[in-house]
């Protein structure tokens, strides 16, 4: 599960699209930039490949709750 889940516009202008994301998974941190279309780009660490479908579908859900349903 992800814990400490933060998000914030990628632009000065916030009505381009893409944000910058951050969270821990099992302890691990991670960076990635949420683009409009759903794309997750991992920064530094991508996670393990057996996690990286929940943590994805966890991020979007996450996303359309503070971004998209305001």
């Amino acid at each position: 599960m992800i814990t400490h889940f933060q998000w914030k516009p990628l632009f000065k202008q916030a009505n381009l699209p893409g944000w910058r994301v951050s969270f821990y998974f099992k302890g691990i941190r991670y960076d990635a930039v949420y683009h409009k279309n759903g794309e997750i780009e991992w920064e530094k660490a991508s996670p393990a490949a057996e996690d990286e479908e929940a943590i994805r579908s966890q991020i979007h859900e996450l996303m359309l709750f503070h971004v998209y349903d305001d």
